[in-house]
């Protein structure tokens, strides 16, 4: 009876040691790697597929070399990091980039990476979404390319009834069909996304949109050339605050739709722009605090004008 019940014990833990060999805290791809190798250092994958599965909820993907390494959809707390100093990409056609489908309570860090949706030369099958965030607690992209893709470069399209977050870092969206930075959370609470030192640029529609239950904080940075607007704020509650940045070469910089609310705080620029600050109407709030500088453009509609504390 003790030799059966130490057998039985004995195979708990194989299974266990099992589960873990299969969950490493860190794996890492490499573009000379293979999917059928356990994805550790000196044994890597090639894609961010194939090593997601051998990773444990809340551990790291790391490149180790230059590579392409995919499409892929997140389910779970993971980081994913292309490393410094080289070219970790994913390049995509007719489908996303990067897929954050994750549960209300985990956490996703996705740096380092240049996401390709190969929209030059006017390619019908490019990229849908750069990256597209649908669910989870809190997104952060730090030091990522995104550019090339026929809709949003980023789009936060959610619809969970849980708070969430997004924080955008040292980020370039450049040449999406629609916009740069879309938000936007279909049910309350509104979804809080800050902008720190990124750029939005040659967007098809808005640099950055801020749309139903949605509130966006940028600073430091700097959006130019969109087709439509730089900065928009619409669809009943999208609010959107910008301080210390460039919004220029677009038909309107900074724009309130119906219900939206929009506040330009002090040292912000714009360069010819039909409107540096566009207020719409129907319910909406433009506010404008001291210390703005606007050059070849004006304010068009109802501003606020807030004097700094």
């Amino acid at each position: 009876m003790r030799i059966s019940n130490s057998l039985k014990l004995l195979a708990v833990v194989l299974i266990g040691a099992s589960a873990a060999f299969g969950q490493a805290t860190r794996t890492w791809v490499s573009g000379v790697g293979d999917d059928a190798n356990p994805c550790s250092r000196t044994a890597p994958c090639k894609t961010f597929a194939g090593a997601i599965s051998k990773t444990a909820p809340g551990g790291e993907i790391d490149a180790l070399d230059p590579g392409g390494f995919g499409a892929l959809t997140i389910t779970k707390s993971i980081t994913l990091d292309g490393g410094g100093g080289q070219v970790a990409s994913v390049l995509v056609a007719g489908t996303n980039g990067i897929v954050v489908a994750a549960q209300p309570g985990d956490i996703v860090i996705i740096r380092n990476l240049r996401i390709d949706g190969l929209r030059g030369g006017g390619n019908a099958n490019a990229g849908l979404q750069g990256i597209n965030f649908i669910s989870g607690l809190d997104l952060n992209i730090e030091n990522v390319w995104i550019f090339g893709f026929n809709n949003n470069c980023i789009n936060v399209g959610l619809n969970q009834g849980t708070q969430a977050s997004v924080h955008i870092i040292n980020t370039v969206t450049k040449n999406c069909g629609n916009d740069g930075l879309r938000v936007a959370n279909a049910v309350t609470p509104a979804v809080q996304v800050g902008v720190d030192h990124s750029s939005f640029m040659l967007s098809g529609s808005n640099g950055i949109e801020a749309n139903t239950h949605s509130r966006v904080v940028v600073t430091n940075s700097f959006v130019e050339h969109a087709g439509a607007s730089g900065v928009v704020a619409n669809d009943g509650d999208g609010q959107v605050a910008v301080a210390y940045s460039d919004i220029s070469y677009s038909s309107n910089g900074l724009v309130v739709g119906s219900g939206g609310t929009v506040s330009s705080f002090s040292t912000n620029y714009g360069f010819n722009t039909n409107c540096s600050i566009n207020n719409g109407g129907g319910g909406s709030t433009a506010v404008s605090f001291g210390g703005n500088r606007y050059i070849n453009t004006g304010t068009c509609g109802t501003i606020t004008p807030m004097n700094p504390m």
